[in-house]
């Protein structure tokens, strides 16, 4: 885990996170590919988030369990905050210096289309056990 600091394509939000973890997570649900036009690649960045600017952050309720950030500016793709922890998924590609990834795990995995697959192996999560894992939260 690091501390880093980044911001919006504008620059409107800057965010600072302390507990980045280079293990990445794909989630492959409707929502977010319909929001960024394909998976939604995110590292966990736990609770220690700092945001300046975060008049220009809308919040968007996607799920009963978690909501999704992004700059009212110019439309960057923040993150995914999960209502009951406090948690911050944040976008991989906020963080461009982030040294040493890896592809930890692919969530929705059951809803992936296919015309697209990655060859890495990692543990996956369907529909089904997702729901199972949120299921207190909803």
């Amino acid at each position: 885990m690091s501390h880093l600091e980044t911001n919006c394509l504008c620059g409107a939000v800057k965010i600072t996170a302390d507990e980045v973890n280079q293990k990445f997570t794909v989630c492959h649900c409707q929502s977010c590919r319909t929001w960024g036009g394909s998976p939604f690649f995110a590292v966990k960045c736990g609770t220690k988030v700092t945001i300046e600017g975060g008049d220009n952050v809308k919040m968007y309720e996607s799920s009963s369990w978690a909501s999704r950030g992004f700059c009212t500016e110019c439309g960057t793709h923040l993150f995914y905050k999960v209502k009951a922890t406090g948690e911050y998924n944040m976008s991989l590609g906020l963080f461009s210096s982030l040294q040493g990834l890896e592809m930890d795990m692919q969530y929705f995995s059951d809803m992936r289309p296919s015309y697209y697959c990655f060859s890495n192996e990692t543990k996956e999560m369907t529909t089904a056990e997702i729901m199972a894992h949120f299921a207190s939260d909803m």
